[in-house]
């Protein structure tokens, strides 16, 4: 089983939308998926789960069928993390709903980072408690891979969201913004990698089951903005070309080489943004690549659902490829 974060301290670069899609697809290629949201905007469980269900997942005081339900009791000391429930929102895919209230946890994660150098017991429960809460959903799912969708920012939240992966995966936009997050995210990636490897060290007690910390970098996404008549396409170009020198240098901490986005080994794709697609799925609550006629996909629109339905399955197969994931 592997799980693979996607992660970019840039918000607004489509990750969420990119979890959702890659779930559905991994399952039509014959794979049992755990979809796991750990932003506490919870935005990816807003796609998995109607309205009128989310009221069941987030009750008036207590949430016990959230991420934030599952580590509550480690959080109040009144016990360890708790059987995670996993919402069924098809056949071979599994969701750890988010939770707003999850931003309560970053206190408690920040503080007892540092414990771990002391070789306290609970600094490692806590900073366990999502990776043990995803692989007892997926142990329960006997599921093959776990998606994780990550806020936006470089706290304790994702600090211990992210050393539960194995692999990260990071959603990019041609603009400023994503090539100055790559230079924020990648020397904080290998910086928590470092840090959490001296820690795991420490462990008082061997019988807990805590992860490894590898979070490698799978490669990155590049979500392609809309085209519009006042903004041409040229004023994204010279941002793309900027993307591969700087994700080298910044996450892979090798020295920039000159090549194109398209010809780049650590580009897992190039998506377009297919905007008029997304508020016709938006709707019916199904992924662009699975829309029919019968959902108002007629026209033009067939081509771009079977052009959709590619892209995606050419990206799940990369990600595949890059991290072990095995189709049986």
């Amino acid at each position: 089983m592997k799980t693979i974060a996607f992660f970019n301290n840039k918000g607004g670069v489509g990750q969420t939308s990119l979890v959702y899609h890659l779930a559905w697809m991994y399952t039509d290629l014959g794979l049992k998926v755990i979809a796991v949201d750990l932003d506490p905007q919870a935005n990816l469980t807003s796609m998995f789960v109607p309205e009128d269900l989310l009221e069941e997942i987030w009750p008036e005081g207590n949430s016990p069928k959230s991420i934030y339900g599952a580590i509550q009791p480690l959080l109040e000391g009144v016990g360890d993390v708790a059987k995670p429930h996993v919402h069924n929102v098809a056949r071979n895919i599994g969701l750890i709903p988010g939770d707003l209230r999850l931003s309560a946890s970053e206190d408690e994660l920040n503080s007892q980072w540092p414990g771990c150098l002391d070789r306290k017991q609970r600094a490692f429960r806590v900073l366990s408690a999502f990776y043990r809460v995803m692989q007892s959903a997926a142990t329960e799912k006997e599921a093959d891979l776990v998606l994780v969708d990550i806020g936006p920012n470089l706290g304790a939240i994702n600090r211990a969201s992210l050393i539960s992966a194995q692999h990260v995966v990071i959603p990019l936009a041609p603009d400023i913004y994503s090539l100055q997050g790559l230079r924020n995210l990648g020397p904080t990636l290998r910086r928590w990698r470092e840090e959490w490897a001296e820690r795991k060290e420490r462990i008082p007690v061997e019988e807990l089951q805590i992860p490894t910390g590898q979070m490698m970098p799978a490669g990155y996404v590049v979500m392609q903005h809309a085209v519009r008549m006042d903004r041409p396409v040229k004023a994204y170009q010279k941002w793309m070309e900027r993307i591969p020198g700087a994700y080298r240098k910044y996450v892979m901490d090798e020295e920039p080489q000159q090549i194109t986005v398209e010809k780049d080994p650590c580009c897992l794709a190039l998506l377009k943004h297919y905007r008029s697609l997304m508020p016709m799925a938006m709707e019916v609550r199904k992924p662009m690549f699975f829309l029919k006629p019968a959902d108002g996909a007629i026209g033009a629109h067939v081509k771009a659902v079977s052009d959709c339905y590619q892209d995606f399955k050419a990206l799940a197969i990369k990600i595949a490829e890059r991290t072990g994931v095995a189709f049986s």
